[in-house]
């Protein structure tokens, strides 16, 4: 990038992966960007939920519909799921900013195609198409923010795009209801906004250029590395029960709420748009402890395991809101400490197919975070008592964290690939 330079040598923490600057007008474009794409699929996730009823209405006549349209919602997290590992591969081929650009433009393309098809089953596969450019989206913004930056402005910005995302979801939640009173078509417009994306991303996003592993010739140090399967598979397997952890209460909420009496969806609206500005407010402060991830994790995961504590025990829905913000600010420092996890393992040649591993992981937890809940739910009796049973398993979960902490000798994590001599 023209004006761009390398930051100082000495400054070891902030050392970046690709010679792009760090401060001035082509780094907050940059960062912009970079979190504006990573709200694309939270958008697609979010976006439509208002319109159901009356996308439910308008195929009433369709065989099926009551299970089809639901899907239209939720196909994309399960696409979003299961491309993201190839996503992630394709990414370390074909480059980052290629592939960003391109399913951008696609996004716009899939996103927008439900304003003129008429066929439920076409619709649904318009969006299943928007989570395979989704899958891409995401894990080209995740492992563009690790090229780009490393120590703690690689933590800051991983936290920066949580927030980013919870902040987006009340905001398209917001816009999807507004649009839907037009019509059901209507908020599928918003998918174009990506167009707008694609030239700034083409002329602001350069290209993130690789390290050598090892003082050895790259050619030889590629041929004896290999991928940190071993490595990343306990924090994938972690990540797919935080996401769990993580949903909870955006997807139960209202549910809880309507299980203690209170009907009013402004209420519900409003007890839910709080328990987002927690999570938020939980990212905000994870960056700001500027503290390795791995030794937060058991006390985080103890600050979600006390907030479902809270709701279980909750008998008004005060209580429950205060249980939920205690919850949120708990998942608000979860995830990027997950993800940050994940990017200390992984090397500049693996880190596409590193992330993408890591939002299948995500996602997958995502969509059966429900699924199990309503398991849970049947066995004990009630959608509280199922909260309950979670922050039980969390709280095992932040035990068992802790103590193999102890046992390792709680010695400091590893250094970021890229900061290796």
């Amino acid at each position: 990038m023209p004006g761009s330079v390398p930051p100082p040598p000495a400054a070891a923490d902030d050392v970046a992966s690709s010679p792009v600057s760090v401060s001035g007008p082509a780094h907050l474009l940059r960062v912009t960007l970079l979190m504006a794409g990573s709200c694309l699929p939270i958008l697609g996730a979010v976006l439509i939920a208002p319109v159901l009823p009356k996308m439910q209405d308008h195929f009433e006549s369709t065989p099926g519909a009551k299970a089809l349209v639901p899907l239209a919602l939720t196909v994309p997290a399960l696409a979003l799921a299961l491309l993201a590992p190839f996503a992630g591969v394709i990414v370390d081929r074909l480059g980052r900013r290629r592939l960003l650009i391109v399913t951008t433009l696609l996004y716009a393309v899939f996103g927008t195609a439900p304003l003129y098809l008429d066929s439920l089953g076409a619709i649904i596969a318009s969006r299943a198409l928007v989570g395979v450019a989704e899958a891409a989206i995401m894990t080209c913004c995740t492992t563009l923010i690790g090229d780009y930056y490393s120590g703690h402005r690689r933590v800051k910005y991983l936290a920066l795009q949580t927030m980013c995302a919870s902040a987006s979801a009340t905001v398209f939640f917001v816009i999807g209801g507004a649009a839907g009173s037009a019509g059901w078509r209507v908020p599928f417009w918003a998918y174009a906004v990506s167009l707008v994306l694609v030239p700034l991303m083409a002329t602001a996003l350069p290209n993130p250029a690789a390290r050598a592993v090892t003082d050895e010739a790259p050619a030889e140090a590629e041929s004896r590395r290999s991928f940190p399967w071993r490595q990343l598979a306990g924090i994938c397997a972690l990540t797919f029960f935080g996401a769990m952890v993580f949903y909870t209460v955006p997807v139960e909420m209202s549910y809880l709420l309507d299980d203690l009496g209170v009907k009013n969806s402004g209420v519900i609206g409003l007890a839910t748009a709080i328990a987002s500005a927690a999570t938020v407010g939980g990212a905000i402060t994870f960056a700001r402890l500027k503290r390795a991830p791995e030794p937060m994790l058991p006390a985080v995961l103890a600050l979600c395991a006390a907030g479902f504590g809270v709701m279980f025990l909750a008998g008004n829905a005060p209580l429950l809101v205060v249980g939920a913000v205690i919850n949120c600010v708990g998942t608000g420092m979860l995830l990027p400490a997950l993800l940050t996890s994940a990017m200390s393992r992984l090397a500049f040649e693996d880190r596409g197919r590193g992330t993408g591993l890591w939002m299948a992981a995500f996602f997958g937890g995502e969509f059966v975070c429900p699924l199990a809940l309503l398991a849970v739910e049947s066995a004990v009796g009630s959608l509280a008592g199922a909260v309950g049973v979670l922050g039980l398993a969390t709280a095992l979960v932040a035990a068992g964290l802790l103590a193999v902490r102890r046992r390792a000798g709680a010695v400091d994590p590893r250094p970021l690939p890229e900061q290796v001599a």
